[in-house]
């Protein structure tokens, strides 16, 4: 198996904050993950787990309280270790008289690229971004997602290796968030490492080549996708055409009755055993299979399940973890 670089590492990296009602309060506590090169990371969590708190400490907006960073081998105490990070924030900050390529060109200054160089960034960025019709409106102007494409464009100001993304499709439509997620996986197919912080999970499921899901400050599972989700079928849909009554009546006892339509009838069973039995004994009685399609656990559930265990733990001071790589 090809070892790939490692582009980001921490190790048992925790922030505290003080409080007057207990001695400590952890937004973060012993988080170590490896990021490898050409990877898209999806980092998981309720509001308040710690995921954006770990976004600042990485990107240097905020110290940790112990713990370490690296960033391409650079100990992430020194500012060399972000010239190659490109940030998204959740809540992008503008000036708001500016427009979007005046913007373009600011940022382009911060990252000491030189006066020449200014619009042929403009045009990589307006071209992948489309946001050449909207050059000279100023951004006060803008709605929540175009303000977004124009943060994702200064995320990618100068090229970065290595992109961390919170919430990066936030206030998009539905047209925008498929433009985003095909930037994304061209961006991951060019080679770059992506660090991606989302709440909507069938996006991170698209997008992702492993996730880590955050918990009351602390990793409690990490992996591949499709080793952090279990593999096993966990229901089954089948839908018949002219099925009988009485069978319909049968099958509404040992599965779920999900909908009635024209001749057709969706099912949902627990298992496969189940629904082999039901279809066998619906073709005996002469009813048409026109679906039948296992289900595997999407991350979502996986989520849910996740969170369903913490309340569990945490009645008895206990955290569940799950770590399914080596």
């Amino acid at each position: 198996m090809e070892r790939r670089e490692i582009v980001l590492k921490t190790e048992g990296l925790s922030k505290r904050y003080p409080s007057l009602k207990r001695k400590n309060i952890f937004a973060v506590k012993d988080l170590s993950i490896e990021i490898k090169k050409g990877e898209v990371f999806g980092f998981l969590g309720r509001n308040g787990a710690g995921k954006t708190t770990t976004i600042k400490m990485i990107c240097g907006l905020l110290i940790p309280t112990s713990g370490k960073i690296w960033i391409n081998g650079i100990e992430g105490s020194s500012p060399e270790s972000r010239k190659s990070l490109g940030y998204l924030p959740e809540q992008p900050y503008f000036y708001e008289y500016l427009t979007p390529e005046e913007t373009i060109n600011f940022y382009c200054k911060l990252r000491g690229m030189g006066s020449k160089d200014f619009s042929k960034e403009w045009e990589r960025l307006s071209e992948i971004l489309e946001l050449k019709e909207i050059s000279k409106i100023r951004i006060r102007n803008f709605s929540k997602g175009m303000r977004q494409k124009i943060g994702f464009a200064i995320a990618l100001v100068g090229d970065p290796e290595f992109l961390i993304l919170d919430e990066p499709m936030s206030g998009l439509d539905p047209i925008g968030r498929r433009h985003i997620r095909e930037l994304i996986l061209s961006l991951r197919d060019s080679g770059k490492t992506i660090f991606f912080s989302s709440h909507v999970l069938s996006d991170v499921e698209q997008l992702c080549d492993r996730v880590g899901v955050l918990t009351r400050g602390r990793l409690v599972a990490m992996g591949d996708i499709k080793e952090v989700l279990s593999q096993e079928i966990s229901s089954v849909d089948v839908v018949f055409k002219k099925c009988p009554e009485i069978l319909i009546n049968e099958f509404s006892n040992s599965g779920h009755l999900i909908r009635r339509w024209e001749d057709y009838v969706h099912f949902k069973f627990d298992n496969m055993e189940v629904a082999n039995s039901a279809v066998h004994r619906a073709l005996e009685e002469f009813a048409k299979l026109v679906e039948f399609a296992p289900q595997k656990e999407s991350l979502e559930e996986f989520f849910v399940r996740m969170q369903i265990k913490e309340g569990e733990e945490s009645k008895t001071g206990k955290l569940y973890y799950s770590k399914l790589e080596e």
